[in-house]
């Protein structure tokens, strides 16, 4: 039968070794070495007492519970009580052995005992309140960065089947009319998708392939609009190994389409523009727009809302973005500034 150790107590009994060692080397072996062991263990036992009658009593019932005036009359208390009974088992070892001088500074010094005493359970109390401070921070961290994943699937999955649904919709209606645009949207499509499944579960990924995410998406609307739309994209600065999460700029491009460009008569125009330095990503984006056909309060974004997208925004640049939206009669336009 293997046993198996808890690590903190071994690291317990392993600490109190180490000051019963350190204490024997202190005093010498001069009057024998078991009369040492024995006097010293008495000492470290009664420390040992002391600190863990306040760890696993007095902090719990009563510094935890903001009872101060009472933790500290204990502590004093349990303090005194258990370094007199050692004192007193340490002068009997003593009578026995015939050490006089020892008996002697010991009764002189048992202010100091109890000094000592109280230094090392005030250490101990210290320590146990560093501790709980960095575990529960450590806690929290864990906690917070769980439901930011959690919030972040969902959002993720709120866009992907959306996207995903109204490019089968275009690629639906190509089909039935027979054109030769269909294949190219196909092949565009699993491009697309593959960067969905495959490549966007991380939370950030390469600047390029999300780059080459915005080209597939405004070449499917290219073709699926025919030349009743301009689509300019244009990509300024140098694009290396910046990282960026993934589908950030999608809703945006979406809700150019869906409440923008797809509900003009006539001729309209999509602008994108993608400023990139090593520290900064400014995505720009404008659509027209016919007269106020949907309310402002209840536009919508690439079928997630513009809170849920800020939201998401919070999540993963927190303090680190500013995003500006000018809603004009005649025109739509998205400014997003994101600090890397």
């Amino acid at each position: 039968m293997q046993l198996k150790f808890r690590y903190p107590i071994v690291i317990h009994i392993s600490l109190w070794l180490l000051v019963l060692v350190a204490l024997m080397w202190y005093q010498g072996f001069e009057d024998g070495f078991f009369y040492v062991l024995l006097n010293n263990f008495l000492i470290v036992l009664c420390y040992a007492i002391l600190v863990y009658f306040n760890l696993n009593y007095l902090i719990i019932n009563y510094l935890l519970n903001n009872k101060f005036l009472q933790y500290s009359g204990l502590l004093l208390l349990s303090c005194l009580v258990i370094t007199t009974l050692r004192e007193l088992m340490q002068y009997f070892l003593y009578d026995l052995a015939g050490d006089t001088d020892a008996k002697e500074f010991l009764l002189s010094t048992l202010n100091l005992q109890l000094l000592l005493a109280f230094l090392v359970v005030g250490t101990s109390t210290i320590i146990k309140i560093i501790g709980d401070w960095v575990r529960q921070s450590k806690e929290r961290q864990e906690l917070q960065t769980r439901t930011m994943q959690s919030e972040l699937r969902f959002l993720k999955s709120q866009i992907n089947p959306h996207f995903l649904f109204n490019t089968l919709n275009n690629l639906y209606a190509l089909t039935l009319k027979k054109d030769d645009k269909a294949p190219e949207i196909v092949l565009k499509l699993s491009e697309m998708m593959r960067y969905m499944l495959y490549e966007c579960n991380e939370r950030r990924v390469p600047l390029k392939k999300e780059v080459n995410y915005i080209r597939n998406y405004l070449d499917l609307e290219q073709l699926r609009q025919g030349g009743n739309i301009a689509i300019k994209f244009e990509v300024n600065g140098q694009i290396k190994d910046q990282q960026i999460a993934p589908l950030m700029f999608i809703p945006f491009l979406e809700n150019s389409f869906k409440h923008g460009v797809n509900n003009l008569l006539t001729k309209g125009f999509v602008n994108v523009v993608l400023n990139v330095d090593e520290q900064h990503i400014n995505f720009f984006i404008e659509n027209s727009k016919a007269d106020m056909i949907v309310p402002p309060a209840q536009r919508r974004i690439g079928g997630i809302g513009l809170v849920n997208v800020k939201q998401r925004l919070d999540l993963l640049y927190p303090s680190h973005y500013e995003l500006d939206i000018d809603d004009n009669p005649k025109s739509y336009a998205v400014n997003l500034l994101i600090d890397l």
